[in-house]
C-alpha cells in the first residue's frame, strides 16, 4: 500500500512543507517539499490567510493521502510561542478542509523517527534525511527538511 504524505512544520515567518510517497514504514520516496514565506511587515491576518492559501496550493498540487503536523512548543516568550500556535492552527485547519487524516507529532518523536536520538541537532537530522532520501534536493531550506522529517515520522508511526 503506497500513501502519500504531507508533512507541515509550521511557522508564522516560514511554513516548511514536504511530501513522500510512503510503503510500509521502510520505502520512502520523495517527491516535493518547499515553504510558504510571509512577511514580517504584513498584517496578521494576511499573514495567516497567506499561510492557508500556500497550503491550500500544496494540497492540490500533490494531493496527499494523509497529512503530518509537528506540535509547537511553548518557548520562554508568550507573544511568539502565540503567533507559532496560530500558524500551526492554520496548518491544522487547512489539512481538516481538505478531509485529510491529520497526525500531531512533537519534536523529540520526530527527531527519535529520523536520527535514533530524541535531541538530535537539525545537521543530524538533514544528514539522516540526506541518506534516507537521496533524490532530496541540496539547497532544501531547514523548514523543509522538518516538514520532510515529520512526513517520514508519520509513515513509521502510522498503522495502515
Amino acid at each position: 500500500m503506497t500513501v502519500r504524505i504531507m508533512g507541515i512544520d509550521p511557522g508564522l515567518q516560514c511554513t516548511g512543507w514536504g511530501v513522500v510517497e510512503a510503503t510500509g514504514a521502510t520505502g520512502i520516496s520523495f517527491l516535493a517539499a518547499g515553504s510558504v514565506r510571509t512577511g514580517s511587515r504584513m498584517r496578521l491576518s494576511d499573514r495567516l490567510l497567506k499561510l492557508y492559501d500556500g497550503l491550500a496550493s500544496v494540497i492540490s498540487t500533490w494531493q496527499p493521502n494523509e497529512a503530518a503536523v509537528e506540535r509547537v512548543f511553548v518557548n520562554s516568550n508568550p507573544a511568539s510561542s502565540l503567533k507559532l500556535e496560530q500558524a500551526c492552527t492554520i496548518a491544522l485547519l487547512v489539512v481538516a478542509k481538505s478531509s485529510l487524516h491529520c497526525a500531531e507529532y512533537a519534536p523529540n518523536t520526530i527527531k527519535q523517527s529520523i536520527v535514533g536520538v530524541g535531541h538530535a541537532g537539525k545537521d543530524q537530522v538533514r544528514f539522516m534525511l540526506q541518506a534516507m532520501l537521496p533524490e532530496m534536493i541540496q539547497n532544501v531550506g531547514k523548514d523543509s527538511v522538518d516538514a520532510l522529517a515529520t512526513a517520514i515520522c508519520h509513515a513509521r508511526h502510522a498503522r495502515w
